[in-house]
């Protein structure tokens, strides 16, 4: 897991639902012929949500795993974070400069 993740979502992507809803219903006050396109519209949205979902890291990991994983990651950085204060502690030497 040293490996940096890709960022999936795009700047501005917007995965929200509601506009497309409150279409339809617009449309379906006004009797008007552009249900079946909208429609077709959240149909496409929910597809390509479904698509993102199933393309996140970890999503294959049961939540066990995911919490093993988090416990392991966690670890490490406990162990990291007291390297970094003994080596922050030890005793620096002073070396004699060259002239």
């Amino acid at each position: 897991m040293a490996a940096s993740q890709p960022r999936l979502e795009k700047e501005g992507d917007d995965c929200s639902l509601l506009p497309l809803v409150h279409d339809i219903i617009k449309c379906m006050d006004k009797d008007s012929q552009d249900v079946h396109q909208e429609l077709t519209k959240l149909k496409a949205k929910i597809q390509e949500a479904r698509e993102q979902i199933s393309n996140m890291p970890g999503i294959d990991s049961s939540p066990s795993e995911q919490q093993q994983q988090l416990a392991t990651l966690r670890e490490q950085v406990r162990t990291k974070n007291q390297l970094l204060q003994k080596y922050k502690s030890m005793c620096m030497f002073d070396v004699p400069k060259a002239s």
